[in-house]
């Protein structure tokens, strides 16, 4: 079985950081904001490891936490060996796992800290994800100097990073249940069209999940994908009509919910920040959701194999939430 569920088992406190296109999109209250890519530093890889830098520093402080107090550091970014996560953990003397879902590297995270503190006793667990627009456009697109046009499918990816600390210690976030995806490959290699790729793993998850816990989708105030973006939302939702008879009443997409119309971004935001700085940052300042279902997507591919035309193979994994 996929599906967990969880006894008295929190989602603390977060911190988060918002880029320069992010800071004038439609969320608010960051604890974090960049005026610009390089966020003082030399290059867009070395800004992304301050980003994750400071909102990890800023968490302990919060909290007050030594970093004794804390029993692991679990995360991941879309970087070549998730480098960027472990240039941070270096730095700290934290037990590390690094994990990787691409843009599901979130809740990936969040449900190892939640196994980890349910079955083995861990007390505290911190969570880091992180993603920077020009850091992710150089591996796997093309850096932006060489201005090559995008199709209507693409979707932008978002600058950000995101920490939580995960525990018993009660809070208004409690993490109720989670369900580990299986990856779907529909056979699909365009690049440039990762919703299309992704929602059919989306659709698995949720599935599953409704199935091995006994709910229907109606059990949830929201359902929240990660980023679908609004062209693969749309997929997910006639996928899901179609093939299971289910049409969604309470389901928003994060790459929908992101940006502005008038910041032009294609079909909206992705990558592994982006559900995250949603729900923290617009979803849960609402306060009108009580029951809410995430569901983190990613494409697991490289380059090397996207440019020998190899299909493009997909996860998603599901965390229940419940707003105290």
């Amino acid at each position: 079985m996929a599906s967990t569920k969880y006894k008295n088992i929190y989602l603390t406190d977060y911190v988060t950081l918002g880029g320069p296109l992010e800071r004038e999109s439609h969320l608010k209250n960051f604890d974090f904001v960049m005026d610009d890519y390089y966020y003082g530093e030399k290059t867009f890889e070395q800004a992304e490891i301050k980003m994750q830098g400071e909102v990890i520093d800023k968490i302990l402080k919060k909290n007050a936490l030594k970093n004794s107090d804390v029993s692991l550091l679990v995360g991941g970014d879309l970087n070549n060996q998730i480098a960027i996560t472990s240039y941070n953990a270096k730095n700290y003397n934290f037990p590390f796992l690094g994990v990787y879902s691409a843009c599901a590297t979130f809740v990936e995270s969040l449900i190892v800290a939640s196994n980890f503190v349910n079955s083995l006793g861990y007390r505290k667990i911190l969570t880091i994800t992180s993603s920077h627009n020009l850091t992710a456009e150089k591996q796997f697109r093309y850096p932006i100097e060489y201005g090559a046009p995008k199709p209507h499918t693409a979707t932008f990816t978002t600058t950000g990073a995101v920490a939580t600390l995960v525990s018993k210690k009660e809070s208004k976030i409690k993490i109720e249940s989670s369900t580990i995806g299986t990856p779907v490959d529909m056979g699909i290699s365009d690049a440039n069209h990762m919703g299309a790729v992704m929602a059919p793993a989306a659709a698995s998850t949720l599935m599953m999940h409704l199935q091995e816990l006994n709910r229907s989708a109606d059990y949830y105030d929201l359902i929240l994908t990660g980023d679908l973006g609004c062209v693969g939302k749309k997929i997910l939702e006639d996928y899901l009509e179609t093939n299971h008879n289910i049409k969604l009443k309470k389901y928003l997409d994060a790459g929908c919910e992101l940006f502005l119309d008038s910041q032009e971004t294609y079909a909206g935001g992705s990558g592994p920040a982006c559900l995250p700085l949603v729900l923290f940052n617009k979803i849960l300042t609402t306060k009108k959701y009580k029951k809410i279902l995430i569901i983190a997507t990613g494409a697991l591919h490289s380059v090397a194999l996207v440019n020998q035309a190899k299909p493009i193979p997909a996860i998603a994994h599901a965390l229940s939430l419940e707003v105290l």
